[in-house]
């Protein structure tokens, strides 16, 4: 403010902050107030006019720990790392020595390489760098890059002066299907990373400028030949207002510096060779969700609290709760790192996600946006999260995110009247009565076809789908039927289907006719008649709509639309018909441990010869 002191400018902003809580009826706890101080210390930082940087006594707390002898011990120096992790600028790669040594089955090992990782933060953070305080008022911009082994990315603002500030570091190591991104790819998903990490601030109107060091990035989304992975992540960036400018690596030196470090290459490298070593070993796919949830727990207060009350029980940790927890901790269990929650006696054990919105976020994508997740509805999607993990609001969380689906809101139909879907007679058992019905009109794929011939049984809600040309005969329809129908589940002793031309020829009907399966016929003209049919038809159009823009052709997803339907649970039988088929859920992406054996596999197993030479 011209003409004023810098005191009476706080004064004034002083007077500004308490006329708007009075009126608002707020109140303030007068020992907790710091006024006329040049530095305030707010959520574990120090900030001041020159910016922001991160309190002395978390940093004496890491400079002063003491070597890991274990794995509880490494967890926690790297709890408190990460929190002040945005002060570093490549936290990421001096993190991955020690980040191998909380994986599963990983052998303890200690080595040099293990020691300067570990100096290598404390002097990372010793030498931290003071840091913007973001301006809402003034344009931010990003700079991001990916190299080989690592993603990085630095919001930054201009200040008054015109110097380039950095508000914020982030980077992270790319997980072993990361690697092998096409070049391109990498570079989208730098790009993504960073407008995730700083959706606090980008999202919105306002515009803002990305950098990177890859050129072709600037017209990367009006590119008419998309891949499957780059066409999924536009409906993201679609949330954005941004635009991508060239800027070369030699100026790209914050990214650049985020995303590269040698060691850290020749532990890529060094990884992907042993790879090549075993001539025959067993395949387990993996994920790292766990991994991450684990690590996400030691930054959940509360789960901190909780996780130490169920290692050593006492009344004392037991006050410490909140009292929702307190109330309910007999619900929680744990078991290889992770906190589960049972809701009653005999249900099964659910993951418990700690108070993290990336991981949230991350396995809602999963079970709703992804193709097996078929862009189901609010009450489905919830059903199926549900199933596997837990967390508090968990039903509020998946309605908003359902309801603020884009793709959902752009294809979904309204409700509306039509005359009513009549029921059939349940039948005993699965597959004893199925229904048969064709949705056609389709683009033509690769193959000429234009249709999909739906198959439902009629106890489970089950489906199968078959894309199928338009010229399709009865002989083709059996043939189909054979492939897919009985070479899977024998016979049916009914079949439901209406009027068309390719069930009532002759050849059909005496087929069925000698094998001893009755075709019941519908009411002519009305399709509504078979009404199970003609709901599965809706579902899948639907889903279809969801993924057109996808994938080349809609034949591909084909199998990963039926997944969908078929693990949603239905509304007539309470359950997926995954489940009413055989008495189990299907094991999906979120649910596979990053481990380095077979599941149940004990640990002290001898290992095969190759292992022996590869970590020699």
């Amino acid at each position: 403010m011209d003409g004023k002191s810098d005191v009476e400018v706080h004064k004034y902003h002083v007077r500004q902050v308490l006329t708007i809580m009075r009126k608002h009826q707020l109140y303030a706890n007068l020992k907790k107030c710091i006024f006329a101080a040049s530095e305030i210390p707010p959520l574990g930082c120090i900030g001041g006019k020159n910016g922001v940087r991160p309190d002395p006594e978390k940093i004496k707390a890491i400079t002063d720990w003491p070597v890991p002898v274990d794995v509880k011990g490494l967890r926690k120096f790297l709890g408190l790392a990460a929190y002040l992790h945005k002060y570093s600028r490549n936290y990421a790669e001096m993190t991955v020595h020690l980040s191998r040594l909380l994986k599963k089955n990983e052998r303890w090992l200690w080595n040099a390489e293990c020691q300067r990782s570990f100096e290598g933060i404390k002097q990372s953070l010793i030498q931290s760098p003071v840091l913007a305080i973001a301006d809402q008022d003034r344009p931010f911009h990003v700079v991001c890059d990916a190299s080989d082994f690592a993603i990085g990315c630095a919001l930054m603002q201009y200040d008054l002066e015109g110097v380039e500030r950095v508000v914020c570091y982030q980077s992270r190591q790319l997980q072993p299907a990361e690697r092998n991104y096409p070049v391109h790819d990498k570079e989208l998903l730098a790009m993504k990373y960073a407008l995730a990490k700083f959706r606090v601030y980008l999202l919105g109107d306002r515009p803002f400028v990305v950098y990177t060091d890859h050129a072709s990035l600037r017209t990367a989304v009006n590119s008419p030949h998309l891949s499957q992975r780059m066409a999924r992540w536009l409906s993201f960036f679609a949330e954005y207002n941004f635009t991508v400018e060239y800027k070369p690596g030699r100026l790209n030196v914050v990214a650049d510096a985020l995303s590269r470090r040698p060691d850290f290459e020749t532990v890529a490298k060094t990884n992907s060779e042993t790879v090549t070593v075993a001539v025959m070993t067993s395949s387990v796919p993996s994920t790292t969700l766990y991994d991450d949830v684990r690590r996400a727990y030691a930054q959940d207060g509360e789960i901190v609290k909780l996780l130490s009350h169920l290692s050593q029980p006492s009344r004392e940790s037991l006050k410490r709760l909140s009292s929702a927890y307190r109330s309910a901790s007999d619900r929680y269990t744990t078991r290889n790192g992770l906190l589960y929650y049972t809701a009653v006696s005999g249900d099964t054990p659910r993951v418990v996600i700690p108070d993290d919105t990336d991981l949230r976020l991350r396995i809602m994508f999963e079970y709703h946006d992804a193709p097996i997740g078929g862009h189901r509805g609010r009450e489905k999607t919830y059903l199926t999260v549900s199933r596997d993990f837990y967390w508090p609001r968990q039903y509020q969380f998946v309605r908003k995110y359902v309801r603020a689906c884009e793709v959902c809101q752009r294809v979904k139909s309204s409700p509306s009247l039509r005359a009513p879907l009549q029921p059939l007679p349940v039948p005993a058992e699965c597959w004893e009565s199925i229904s048969m019905d064709f949705v056609f009109g389709l683009p033509k794929d690769a193959r000429g076809n234009t249709g999909i011939l739906v198959f439902v049984d009629r106890f489970s809600k089950m489906v199968h789908l078959v894309a199928v040309p338009e010229t399709i005969t009865a002989s083709g329809c059996a043939c189909v039927f054979i492939d897919t129908i009985f070479r899977l589940h024998g016979l049916p002793r009914e079949l439901v289907s209406d009027r068309d031309p390719r069930f009532t020829a002759d050849f059909w009907r005496s087929v069925f006719k000698s094998l001893g399966t009755r075709l019941k016929m519908s009411t002519s003209d009305h399709p509504e008649s078979d009404g199970q049919t003609e709901r599965a038809n809706r579902v899948l159009e639907e889903i279809l709509r969801g993924y057109v823009h996808s994938f080349k052709s809609w034949s591909e997803f084909l199998p990963m639309v039926e997944f969908a339907i078929n693990n949603s649970v239905h509304a007539s039988t309470t359950h997926t018909p995954f489940y009413v088929n055989g008495l189990r859920h299907p094991r999906v992406p979120t649910l596979l441990e990053c481990n380095s054996g077979l599941r149940g596999r004990d640990s002290r197993e001898q290992k095969p010869i190759w292992f022996t030479l590869i970590t020699l």
